[in-house]
């Protein structure tokens, strides 16, 4: 059986490859046997968008008597490459490897809380909150207000006088603004707005986590009326953060924060630390955070929000009734989310002619101009803000923990990878003479060599069809 189909080159980059030029109009024919290959590798990558195409072979040798057994060869692949899931985290990137993210994040963020994935279930009645941490205004900008479910107007201003600024802008704004609204953190006077200022506090927003981390623990020992070593002999603080890109294009970050007891088998702290007062801590560490530097003084905004969580109950600041899995959900949901604004570049800026093609919205031009202007010889001198200059300045992870909040990526990253071995081989893993699998008796070496990334073979748009078929079947999370 044979299968005709058009076929498109869906790589931009070059390649010698079946494929090269082709156009709707053009038709290839494979055979139903390599579109079942493809489709059975187009599954062990997850169905990636933009895999990385490899090509190798793995061998086995015998280690008494120096035998070798080819074991697996590319050749034998459809376009004689191996596709493997290229991993990007960013939802706009690669949907596929974005959601495999996703989930490893909600496992890593919903075992710190609930227990499982070798955390013991006990956790869930440690002392817990959600913390959300913001950046100071840097000029008046359109925002949506809500009271409940109700959405307040913008910027209502009764007093003529206040309504213009020094440059003669109109600052008031008594819209109540839609969740799509295009003018959402869109500055109302540009000239007023300080960019620089904004792009100094993306690109030490990870600094002022540092410091507020350190004074966390101080404020909750002075709450507790015990010094800092007393506190450290009965205490730790266990954390998860993730960062979001506010519309106005600065960061913020959402954390959850829990206390244990000192060691590492996760349990409860004293019963006089509870989380109202790990709350009064939270939010008297971020009104003493500061950074200064490069003539300016940096620090968390007054809107810092931490309310414990409680399972089955509601989501901090949200008004739903959500549950601890759903908090979860709620921050995972920002560890595959990144910059997504039309216009603004997703790689690095590399000149300053560059800057003279971008094709976002002034604000965002601004921002970015901002960032290359720090970083030259005259200003600041760092590299980081050109290197980031695309991302705002900040260069920062997008989730980050403390060690011993709950598993690790690699740990989730390890066990799927087990899973996956068990499901090929049920009856366990044999060498290629018929043995059970022993490292100590046969060495398996892998040869690879980087061919590219991106599908370039006749089956290209059928694979690619299947992934979008898999990913609309695939349940949300």
């Amino acid at each position: 059986m044979t299968i005709t189909a058009a076929t498109a080159a869906l790589s931009p980059e070059p390649f010698d490859g079946p494929g090269l030029g082709a156009t709707a109009d053009d038709t290839q024919t494979i055979t139903w046997d390599d579109f079942k290959a493809w489709e059975r590798q187009l599954a062990t990558t997850g169905h990636c968008s933009h895999p990385i195409r490899l090509t190798g072979r793995i061998e086995a040798i015998d280690r008494a008597t120096g035998e070798i057994a080819p074991v697996y060869d590319t050749a034998r692949e459809p376009g004689g490459v191996l596709h493997v899931a290229c991993g990007n985290r960013r939802e706009s990137v690669c949907p596929a490897c974005s959601a495999i993210y996703k989930r490893d994040a909600r496992q890593l963020v919903r075992a710190g809380m609930s227990g499982g994935k070798g955390i013991p279930e006990t956790i869930s009645a440690h002392p817990c909150v959600f913390a959300t941490l913001t950046a100071p205004s840097f000029g008046p900008v359109h925002s949506r207000r809500m009271r409940g479910k109700t959405v307040l107007p913008c910027r209502p201003r009764r007093d003529a006088h206040a309504r213009r600024c020094p440059h003669g802008h109109d600052i008031s704004c008594p819209t109540r603004h839609m969740d799509e609204d295009p003018r959402l953190g869109q500055p109302m006077c540009g000239d007023c707005y300080d960019y620089e200022a904004a792009v100094l506090f993306n690109a030490y927003a990870g600094d002022l986590w540092r410091r507020f981390t350190t004074y966390l623990p101080r404020q909750l020992a002075r709450l507790a009326g015990v010094t800092q070593k007393g506190l450290r002999s009965v205490l730790r603080i266990r954390y998860v953060k993730v960062a979001e890109y506010q519309a106005r294009g600065i960061v913020h970050f959402h954390t959850v924060i829990r206390l244990d007891a000192p060691g590492d088998d996760y349990q409860p702290p004293p019963g006089r630390y509870t989380a109202a007062m790990l709350c009064d801590a939270i939010g008297q560490a971020a009104t003493v955070t500061v950074v200064t530097g490069s003539a300016v003084r940096l620090s968390f905004g007054p809107q810092t929000d931490a309310r414990p969580i409680r399972h089955a109950s509601d989501l901090p600041g949200t008004g739903q009734a959500l549950s601890g899995q759903a908090v979860a959900n709620y921050i995972a949901k920002y560890a595959t989310k990144t910059l997504t604004v039309p216009g603004v570049p997703d790689t690095r800026i590399r000149t300053a002619f560059d800057l003279q093609g971008l094709r976002c919205s002034r604000h965002y031009r601004e921002m970015i101009g901002a960032a290359w202007r720090l970083g030259s010889r005259e200003a600041t001198g760092e590299p980081r803000f050109r290197q980031w200059a695309h991302m705002l300045g900040y260069g920062g992870h997008f989730l980050t923990k403390s060690r011993r909040y709950s598993v690790t990526f690699g740990a989730l990253r390890a066990a799927r990878t087990e899973h996956r071995r068990a499901q090929r081989h049920p009856g366990g893993e044999r060498d290629p003479w018929g043995r059970p699998l022993d490292e100590s008796v046969v060495l398996v070496l892998g040869t690879w060599t980087y061919a590219g990334t991106g599908y370039t073979t006749p089956a290209a748009e059928l694979a690619t069809a299947s992934a979008a078929r898999a990913r609309e079947h695939r349940p949300a999370i």
